[in-house]
């Protein structure tokens, strides 16, 4: 009821609702931040005895203990870095890399985006007591930038975001294979070797295709545990899970066989068949979906929050931060991050560029990629966590004055870079925003007059294509936002079929109804009755209704009993799943999917994007 769909929200918009899932819990985190610096300025050792206080795991003669601390910080984070895991495989599988010739320039500039603050921090600290914390400088906070973008830019387009967390999907990754290189002493080489056998039997049962958490419950504590006893920091375990984990949306085929086994416990509801049924829906998601959707909030709103309470607290009196701000090790971070990443962003992004005439561009325009840059000087999560493992007593503080400095002055540069952009004439601002790189085309086949079901001019700057199906109550609750939207001169419609015969049995007559008076002319006068009579989908029905628009009343049943159309409806369907539609209804704006909620607000500003990023497009360079 609130104009959305349960599959096209749950399913495959698994980057939107990061995202939102980050906007929100940047507050969580700056809120913790703030009570981590006001608990240890009012009380310092209260804060440092509660963190310091020893928690132990004991089993017969085997126990494990350490700090509250270091429980957070290699412990809980390690299902941080699996959410980390995660959203890099998704992105390989559905996301903008998924093109495999779109990951160079996210590469070179995560990589750039580390290299370049590194060298800055050593520069400044030049071989002192500090160098060894050159880490320190280095690592994007992916999670908290883009919760921080999404509450200095509000105007700022979806593909910015998209962008950034492209870009630092590859800052992540190596960041995690710094600190299993760089930051772990001591390695024992069974443990280790341990490790890679448990690591190898998670893999072995991804290959079996079993995907049941209780039996990786097991292997992944073991693999924690090894990796923990081996020297190695154990978080690496949670990235190295999460790259496992495949992302797909969901085929219609499964959700067909999920809808039987729901229907089976329907009429015989036994325990056994509710069982069935509900390991039946959850196959039909990725086991990536399955973690992001258990995982994600747990890690944004606790986790890593914890991770700011627990470490974040420094004691501040002006003497100290005098000393702090001359300080090589908080200068080095500072400045390595709020120079450095945007620096390397914007400078590798050129390069490219121009190196490839325009070939390799980025997927947003300028003022994006710039304020992509800015926002990649927060390097809070990992940034303290290398920190914590680098440096103790003055040195930490300092190092965590660094940090927090850095990630205040990025997030006044990003505001600016945006506040700038925001003024600009509105055809500037979209071409800075949005850029001129192609994108790529989710919808399989293009639009085709001479195909598909058009409504409205050929020559419009934008496209609008649904995937329906005539029973499903939410296309009907859809219909009067498309009819709002067909108001607008400079936009085209296309309907394609989509019938859920499973759960709708009178969707697929209704699907070769339309069809049988679209031989005759009528296909869009049919459409329009057929949604605005969804209980009335019976034979007679269509009957009356080919009647009423004075229709050739036997062409049109012989149509109907022969299946004269049944094959157009078929090549619709195949379509929907070339370009991965499982769920009705679905929109597609200029070839792109277009994902979350189809409320006039919501689609009106989809449109508004799609047409700037037309004319864009459609203007001499």
């Amino acid at each position: 009821m609130l104009g959305r769909t349960t599959r096209t929200r749950d399913l495959t918009a698994p980057l939107r609702m990061f995202i939102r899932t980050e906007a929100g819990s940047a507050g969580v985190l700056v809120a913790a931040i703030a009570g981590a610096l006001l608990w240890s300025n009012l009380g310092p050792h209260s804060y440092e005895a509660f963190w310091q206080t020893r928690f132990s795991i004991r089993l017969g003669d085997w126990s494990v203990g350490y700090d509250l601390r270091t429980w957070v910080n290699s412990g809980l984070m390690t299902l941080f870095f699996l959410v980390v895991g995660l959203e890099a495989r998704r992105e390989f599988d559905l996301g903008d890399l998924r093109d495999r010739r779109r990951f160079l320039l996210p590469a070179l500039a995560g990589i750039t985006g580390m290299l370049l603050p590194v060298l800055i921090f050593l520069l400044i600290n030049q071989g002192g007591p500090g160098a060894h914390g050159w880490g320190a400088a280095m690592s994007t906070d992916t999670a908290l930038a883009l919760g921080l973008l999404a509450l200095l830019g509000r105007d700022v387009p979806e593909q910015a975001r998209v962008f950034l967390l492209t870009v630092f999907v590859v800052d992540d990754l190596l960041a995690l294979v710094v600190i299993a290189v760089v930051y772990s002493e001591d390695i024992k080489v069974l443990p280790l070797v341990l490790a890679v056998v448990f690591f190898a039997v998670v893999l072995g049962l991804r290959v079996l295709g079993v995907r049941r958490g209780v039996v990786y419950a097991p292997v992944c504590v073991a693999l924690w545990g090894a990796l923990l006893a081996s020297g190695v920091e154990p978080v690496v375990a949670g990235l190295l899970i999460g790259l496992t984990a495949t992302a797909y949306s969901p085929a219609r085929g499964a959700l067909e066989r999920a809808s039987k086994l729901f229907k089976l416990y329907r009429e015989q509801p036994t325990a056994e068949l509710a069982r069935s049924a509900t390991l039946g829906l959850a196959r039909t998601l990725s086991p990536n979906d399955r973690l992001q959707r258990w995982y994600h909030p747990w890690t944004s709103y606790v986790i890593v929050p914890l991770f700011g309470l627990a470490n974040a607290g420094i004691t501040i009196d002006g003497a100290f931060l005098a000393d702090a701000f001359t300080s090589p090790i908080t200068l080095g971070i500072l400045l390595g991050y709020v120079i450095g990443k945007p620096v390397a962003v914007v400078g590798v992004a050129w390069l490219l560029a121009w190196i490839s005439r325009g070939r390799i561009r980025p997927t947003v325009g300028w003022a994006a990629v710039l304020g992509s840059g800015t926002i990649a000087g927060i390097g809070f999560t990992v940034s303290l966590l290398i920190a914590t493992l680098a440096f103790d007593g003055r040195q930490l503080v300092e190092a965590k004055v660094g940090v927090l400095a850095a990630a205040l002055v990025a997030s006044l540069l990003t505001w600016t870079v945006y506040r700038i952009t925001a003024a600009l004439p509105k055809a500037r601002k979209a071409r800075a925003l949005l850029g001129v790189a192609d994108q790529l085309a989710d919808l399989i086949p293009p639009v085709d007059p001479d195909r598909d079901h058009v409504r409205g001019p050929e020559n419009a700057s934008v496209t609008v294509v649904e995937y329906g199906d005539f029973q499903c109550p939410y296309c009907g609750q859809a219909e009067p936002v498309v009819r709002e939207l067909l108001t607008d001169a400079d936009l085209r419609y296309v309907w394609r079929h989509l019938p859920l015969s499973d759960v709708h049995p009178q969707a697929l007559l209704a699907a070769e109804g339309a069809e049988a008076a679209a031989a005759q002319g009528a296909f869009w006068k049919m459409h329009d009755l057929l949604l605005d009579h969804q209980d009335k989908l019976t034979l007679p029905d269509l009957l009356g209704y080919a009647d009423q628009l004075g229709l050739d009343p036997e062409r049109f049943r012989e149509d109907l009993r022969s299946e004269t159309h049944a094959g157009r409806v078929a090549r619709d369907l195949q379509s929907a799943d070339l370009s991965g539609v499982s769920g009705t209804p679905t929109f597609f704006i200029n070839d792109q999917r277009h994902y979350g909620a189809y409320d006039i607000d919501t689609l009106t500003r989809a449109i508004k994007i799609a047409r700037a990023r037309a004319r864009i497009g459609a203007a001499p360079t």
